[in-house]
């Protein structure tokens, strides 16, 4: 894909390839575009047209500057976008690194440069917090961005253990971990009760002081099957919603006995990760999947509108769909409406549907009740990512295949609709997960959450605790910087005098006067 002056890309075609090749964000990258002038008397269709891809790269979260209009962009003439240089859409897509076909090495390697704020941050806290020996188990998608968090652990003097299901394992990834000396009990071929035994030997193998945990399920399964392991738990750092649900649950039913750290509330994670790493994504994996215009003209039903689903929502209005959202809360419905989006019940939006995303993290989102209202070929994916999010487990004989990215599911008294991802999270499955500039963000709060947990280790309290909002402003002021950005600064008094009211000045002048 090379583009001139006078032929632009269609913006979601260029982006869903650049996002699926690189898995870098392009929610808060640099762009150069040619200047955005009203006019342009030699080519006015060419100047409307860049004019338009700078508004949509603009609503996607990208920041333009002007590039030189005259500058030949052929092969030659432009480098890789390496680094944090900017993207111009003029240069050929295929200097990019291909993050999807590249060896396990290289592709940890790559998303470890790019990175920064992970690593700076953990070099500044153990400086402070001495992690030599301790003992992490980690349960994440093992992919790469995952492995560079293993590596700094490691590095830091961490002993790291990781597992993962099979149909979120990296092969590559998790065969280069094992040659560079961490414990990793996972494999893309395992069944499910070779995972089950694999997750077990983890328990085992570490006796975790820390979880890092994703869902709560490393965290339940030692709570269930390995109790005897929650003596030596320090505590416990989860990074999902569904996780920090499951957490509320064990905590209402008394057997939350070991302190949580809910990463996931962070505004770093649900404001970064949810909205513009899962937003972004899962829109360009169904792109890759569907085709690069799958959502112009499309309708589509989003169901649930917290962070992801409305990033999601976002983006796919911006290529052109026709976006209705379903919410059973009245408050997220209305700030869908606010936000300029259709807000309807479920049992009303689905026969009009052509795409339908599952975006709650809640199971059985999508029942069997609602297969059997779908248009025939309806395509249907989920976005939030927990087992039977849609109710697959009602369907007789189903049974997954990891791997398939798109399959028909016939729809038992119902039709036949195109299933994408085997109903798993589509962009972690069939696609690249989350850009590695959002998990930097993500995995620098969880290294924040573990530097919490053992520096408070035998004084914090059994339940579910919150970071303080210093450590969000420490992480956003170093992914500022490492941007060229900074948030701006107030002057010493600026009106945090509770006394000081509107009336205050009234008030002065009132008592001056009845001294005279």
């Amino acid at each position: 894909m090379t583009n001139t002056m006078n032929t632009p890309p269609r913006f979601g075609e260029w982006a869903a390839v650049v996002s699926q090749r690189t898995n870098r964000s392009l929610a808060g990258r640099r762009i150069t575009l040619p200047p955005a002038t009203r006019h342009d008397a030699d080519a006015a269709d060419s100047g409307r047209a860049w004019r338009q891809f700078r508004s949509e790269a603009a609503q996607w979260g990208m920041i333009a500057s002007d590039a030189d209009v005259h500058a030949a962009h052929s092969p030659d003439a432009c480098t890789p976008a390496g680094g944090d240089a900017p993207l111009d859409p003029r240069c050929p897509v295929t200097q990019l690194f291909d993050s999807r076909h590249a060896a396990g090495v290289a592709a940890m390697d790559y998303a470890q440069e790019h990175m920064p704020v992970t690593v700076a941050l953990l070099k500044t806290l153990t400086g402070e917090t001495d992690l030599d020996g301790v003992r992490i188990a980690v349960c994440l998608i093992l992919e790469p961005k995952t492995a560079v968090l293993l590596r700094l652990l490691q590095a830091a003097g961490a002993t790291v253990g990781v597992y993962c299901e099979p149909e979120s394992t990296d092969q590559r990834v998790a065969d280069q971990l094992r040659r560079e000396g961490i414990m990793v009990q996972a494999d893309a071929g395992w069944t499910a009760e070779q995972a089950h035994q694999g997750a077990l030997r983890l328990l085992d193998e570490i006796r975790p002081q820390i979880i890092i945990d994703d869902g709560a399920s490393f965290a339940r399964l030692a709570a269930l099957e390995r109790p005897q392991l929650l003596d030596d738990l320090v505590g416990v750092s989860e990074e999902t919603t569904s996780g920090v649900r499951a957490f509320e649950a064990m905590r209402d039913a008394g057997a939350l006995t070991f302190p949580v750290i809910a990463v996931n509330d962070s505004i770093l994670k649900t404001g970064f990760d949810n909205a513009h790493g899962t937003g972004e994504t899962c829109v360009t994996t169904m792109q890759d999947i569907l085709g690069a215009r799958a959502f112009d003209g499309a309708r589509v039903t989003v169901v649930g509108y917290g962070p992801v689903g409305r990033g999601f929502a976002m983006r796919i209005r911006t290529l052109g769909a026709q976006v209705t959202i379903c919410d059973t809360n009245p408050v997220a419905a209305l700030r869908a409406v606010f936000d300029g989006f259709a807000a309807t019940d479920i049992d009303e939006a689905l026969p009009q549907s052509d795409i339908v995303v599952s975006a709650t993290g809640v199971r059985h989102t999508i029942a069997l009740e609602h297969l059997r209202r779908m248009r025939q070929g309806t395509a249907l994916a989920v976005i939030g990512g927990i087992a039977n999010e849609i109710a697959l487990d009602d369907i007789p004989d189903f049974h997954g295949e990891p791997g398939t990215r798109i399959r028909d599911l016939a729809v038992p008294e119902g039709p036949v609709i195109r299933l994408l991802a085997e109903g798993d999270g589509v962009n972690y499955t069939a696609g690249g997960g989350n850009p590695i500039e959002i998990m930097d963000l993500s995995f620098a709060v969880q290294v924040s959450a573990v530097d919490y947990l053992w520096r408070t280790r035998g004084t914090l309290a059994p339940g579910l605790h919150r970071l303080d909002a210093d450590a969000d402003r420490r992480i956003a002021a170093m992914a500022l910087s490492v941007r060229g950005f900074r948030a701006s600064h107030a002057v010493a008094d600026n009106g945090y005098d509770w006394t000081l009211t509107r009336f205050a000045e009234t008030e002065r002048r009132s008592r001056t006067q009845e001294g005279r």
